[in-house]
C-alpha cells in the first residue's frame, strides 16, 4: 500500500469530512523549506496558509531547527509546578518587552485552545475572589471562534463547530460582530464610526452585572472568513470593559506575531486586554505551545496563603516546555535581527496592489480584504448584490482542489480563499501563489 491507502487505514483527520478523501486523498509530505512543502513524489506547494496560520517564518527555518536541537542535548522537559529553567524565564522577560503595556504574568499551556480554558477560568475565579460572585457569564462576539474545546467552543459562535455540542456548552451571551462586507448601517470598515457598537452596549447595559469577561478576536475573526473589523471598536470595548467591571480577553492566536501588520493587533489602538491567549506563531509553528498573559492586578487576585485557597489550581503536562521555549525564543531573534516585520509590512503593501490589480474586477469576486499580509477574497454569486452562493456547491473546495493541483494550498473558509502565509515570504513567491489563484479560479468558472 501506498502512504494514502496507509493512512486512510488508520488516521481520522482534523475537521474533514472524511468521506472527501476517498476522491481528494490525504498528500503525503516529505519535506519543507521556506514557504514550500514537498510531497513524497517532488511535487511542491507554497504553503500560503502557513500549515493553519502557525509556520510564522517558513519551514526548517535554519535558526529556529538549530536553537530546538541545542535544548535537545540539555534538557527535552521538567515538571513546571515547583520547577522551572533558563528558557522558560527569558522567553517571558523577552515577551514582556514586546507585549502591550501591562501584561507581565505568564501562564504555560499547549495550545490554543487550552490558553482560552485558562482565561476563562482565570476571569471565573478573579471576579469571584474579588466579591463579585454574580459575574458567572461570558460574552462573546458571533461568528467568533476560539477553538474546540468545551469552555472554548461555548464562547465561539459558529454553529458549523458547535451546533450538534449545544446541550454541552455554556450558556454565553453573543453580541453581533461587526460585518463590514455586508454592513447594516450601510457604513465603510475604512472610515465609519462603528454604528454597529451599539449592538455591544445594549448586551453590557443589559447583562453587564453578570458578566465575568468578554472574549474576542481583535480586528480579526479569522475562521468566520478572516472578517475584519475597525480598531475603533476596540478602543470603545476596553472602554465599555471598564466601566462595567468586565475584564476583556484578547484572543490573538492567530492575530499575534505580526500577522496583522503590528506585533499584536491590540497593538493598532494600543489597548491593553486584561488577559491574552497566544498560540500558533508563538513558537514558529515547530511546537505546540500556549500561554495566557494577564496583569499584576489579576495575577495578585489569587496571591495569598496556601489555606485562603485562592491558587489557581490549573495545570498542563507540558506547561512550560523547554524545547517549545527554545523555539518561541529563536522566533522573537530572527523577528527583531531580520527586521521581519518592517520586511511583511512593505510586501503586504505589495500583495494588496497585485492581488487588486490581477482579481479585483472579477464578477464573482466581491471583496479583497486585508490586514497585514493576511488577504481575503469572499467568492459570490452576484458582485452588485452581494449573494453568496448555495454552499452545497463549495465553491471555495473547488477551486481550492484547482490549487493544489497548480501546487498552492488555498484551503478556504467556506466560499473565502485566503493568503496567510510566512511572514518571510518573497515577492516573486507571492506573484506566483497570485498567478495560481487566478488559474485555479478561472479554470474552476469557465468549467
Amino acid at each position: 500500500m501506498g502512504l494514502e491507502e496507509r493512512d486512510l487505514k488508520h488516521i481520522w483527520h482534523p475537521c474533514s469530512q472524511m468521506k472527501d478523501y476517498e476522491e481528494l486523498a490525504p498528500i503525503p509530505i516529505s519535506r519543507g523549506k521556506g514557504v514550500y512543502l514537498y510531497d513524497v513524489y517532488g511535487k511542491e506547494y507554497i504553503d500560503i496558509v502557513s500549515s493553519w496560520w502557525c509556520n510564522l517564518l517558513g519551514h526548517c527555518n535554519p535558526i529556529i531547527t538549530e536553537g530546538i536541537k541545542n535544548q535537545l542535548d540539555t534538557l527535552e522537559h521538567v515538571i513546571f509546578a515547583n520547577f522551572t529553567h533558563e528558557g522558560a524565564i527569558m522567553l517571558c522577560e523577552e515577551l514582556s518587552k514586546v507585549l502591550p503595556s501591562g501584561l507581565t504574568r505568564f501562564h504555560f499551556s499547549d495550545n490554543g485552545s487550552a490558553a482560552v480554558e485558562c482565561a476563562l477560568k482565570m476571569a471565573f475565579q478573579y471576579q469571584y475572589q474579588m466579591g463579585n460572585s454574580k459575574k458567572t457569564r461570558f460574552m462573546c462576539l458571533s461568528h467568533g471562534y476560539h477553538g474546540e474545546t468545551i469552555g472554548a467552543l461555548s464562547v465561539g459562535a459558529m454553529d458549523l463547530y458547535a451546533k450538534i455540542y449545544k446541550p454541552m456548552l455554556m450558556d454565553t451571551i453573543q453580541i453581533d460582530a461587526p460585518d463590514c462586507f455586508r454592513c447594516p448601517y450601510y457604513k465603510n470598515r475604512d472610515n465609519c464610526d462603528c454604528e454597529c457598537f451599539e449592538k455591544a452596549e445594549k448586551s453590557f447595559q443589559k447583562y453587564g452585572q453578570q458578566t465575568a469577561a468578554i472574549i474576542i478576536e481583535p480586528l480579526l475573526q479569522g475562521s468566520a472568513g478572516m472578517r475584519m473589523y475597525p480598531p475603533l471598536y476596540l478602543v470603545k470595548l476596553r472602554n465599555l470593559c471598564d466601566k462595567h467591571n468586565v475584564l476583556l480577553i484578547a484572543d490573538e492566536i492567530a492575530t499575534g506575531f505580526g500577522r496583522t501588520g503590528k506585533m499584536f493587533a491590540c497593538n493598532h489602538v494600543a489597548i491593553t486586554p486584561d488577559l491574552m491567549c497566544l498560540s500558533k506563531g508563538l513558537t514558529g509553528g515547530y511546537m505546540p505551545m500556549s500561554l495566557t498573559v494577564t496583569t499584576e492586578k489579576v495575577y495578585h487576585a489569587f496571591y495569598g496563603d496556601y489555606h485562603e485557597g485562592k491558587a489557581f489550581m490549573h495545570s498542563h503536562t507540558y506547561s512550560g516546555n523547554p524545547l517549545g521555549c527554545a523555539a518561541a525564543l529563536r522566533v522573537l531573534k530572527v523577528l527583531k535581527e531580520e527586521k521581519i516585520l518592517e520586511t511583511a509590512q512593505k510586501n503586504a503593501l505589495y500583495l494588496s496592489k497585485q492581488m487588486h490589480t490581477t482579481l479585483e474586477n472579477h464578477k464573482h469576486i466581491g471583496e479583497i480584504r486585508s490586514i497585514g499580509l493576511i488577504h481575503a477574497l469572499e467568492l459570490v454569486e452576484n458582485k452588485d448584490t452581494k449573494k453568496p452562493f448555495n454552499p452545497d456547491l463549495r465553491v471555495g473546495y473547488q477551486i481550492y482542489k484547482e490549487g493544489l493541483k497548480r501546487g498552492l494550498i488555498l484551503r478556504p473558509l467556506g466560499d473565502v480563499l485566503y493568503f496567510n502565509p510566512p511572514l518571510n515570504i518573497t515577492p516573486l513567491e507571492l506573484d506566483k501563489a497570485i498567478e495560481i489563484t487566478k488559474e485555479a479560479i478561472d479554470f474552476y468558472f469557465k468549467s
